[in-house]
Parts: C-alpha cells; structure tokens; sequence
C-alpha cells in the first residue's frame, strides 16, 4: 500500500499501487476536505519525506541528537534530528513555522508544544533542556507535568510526553 498526500489538508490517502503501471495517472479526491488532485506513477524527482529518510538514531549521535517518536494509533515512527539553539517542538500544520514538525493526527498535540534547548557548557558538553511552549495540555517528562517557567534538564533516553504522543530524546555522543 502507498500513500500519498492532500495538498490542500495534508490528510493521507492510501492505494494499493499493484494494481497501476509505472507512468499511468491516478485521480484522488481527498475525503476529509473534497479536494479533487492527481498524481502519475513512478520514480519521483522529488525528496522524499521525512518518514521514508532516515530511521537510524545512530546517524545523528555525531551531530545534536534527535528525539524518536513512537509509532501510536496517530502515526508513524520518526526520527527527527535536533540543532543547536532552541528545538520548537509540535504538530505540523500548514501554515505553522516550526523547527521540528511531527506528523501525526494527535490533536491534543499544540503546533508549538514544547521547546528543547541544546547548547554548549564552557566545558563543551552539550546540554539539553526542556520547557513547555506553552501548551494547553501541557509537556510532561518521565510522568511529570512542567510548570509554567520549569527548565528541566535532559539526559539522554528521558520520555516526553505532548498530547498524546511520546518523545525519546538521544543525545549526540560525546568525544
């Protein structure tokens, strides 16, 4: 089965591409918003998404790390990688500007959920910290829920909870 995706809502729509040939053009109209669209069969010019990239933690332990989402009944597992500086954390949406979109269905989940800083001590080490963005159902970190102005610091292998979906962080190795 194959996906492909609204551009209009971005809501997913599923085929079983056995049964076209390579070439041949398919005509979709997206049951969540009516759009009707097209697509034609085959190998894409275009960068795959996020989700077909990179599934590998190990790939991002020399850069800043990355947090792993768990697949649930709102999405997919994804990898996403982590930059130095602040990390927006929430759920893409069209429209909404963020450092680290996760796609899922989970409304509970705000657009801006939840902010993880990563930077370098005087050391060099590198530091994580978590707070709220803030949310309306809140972030919670190992089964805590964040106050308001809490800057918890982060280790590597800690849960994150937003909405209804759970984050691992993996921190980058350290030389």
């Amino acid at each position: 089965m194959k996906r492909v995706r609204c551009p209009k809502c971005e809501n997913y729509l599923s085929f079983d591409e056995t049964k076209y040939s390579e070439g041949q053009s398919l005509v979709f109209v997206c049951e969540n918003c009516g759009k009707q669209f097209s697509i034609r069969l085959g190998k894409s010019k275009v960068k795959e998404t996020r989700k077909e990239e990179i599934l590998d933690e190990q790939v991002y332990k020399k850069e800043f790390g990355c947090i792993v989402v768990i697949e649930n009944v709102f999405g997919f597992k994804q990898i996403l990688p982590l930059h130095e500086g602040d990390n927006v954390i929430g759920r893409r949406c069209i429209g909404t500007v963020i450092d680290t979109p996760i796609e899922t269905a989970d409304m509970s989940m705000d657009r801006r959920h939840c902010i993880i800083n990563v930077k370098h001590n005087k050391q060099g080490k590198l530091i994580y910290t978590l707070r709220d963005a803030p949310s309306l159902t809140g972030t919670f970190l190992m089964n805590e829920i964040l106050g308001e102005k809490d800057r918890i610091r982060l280790e590597d292998g800690m849960i994150i909870t937003i909405g209804a979906t759970t984050l691992i962080l993996r921190t980058a190795e350290t030389a």
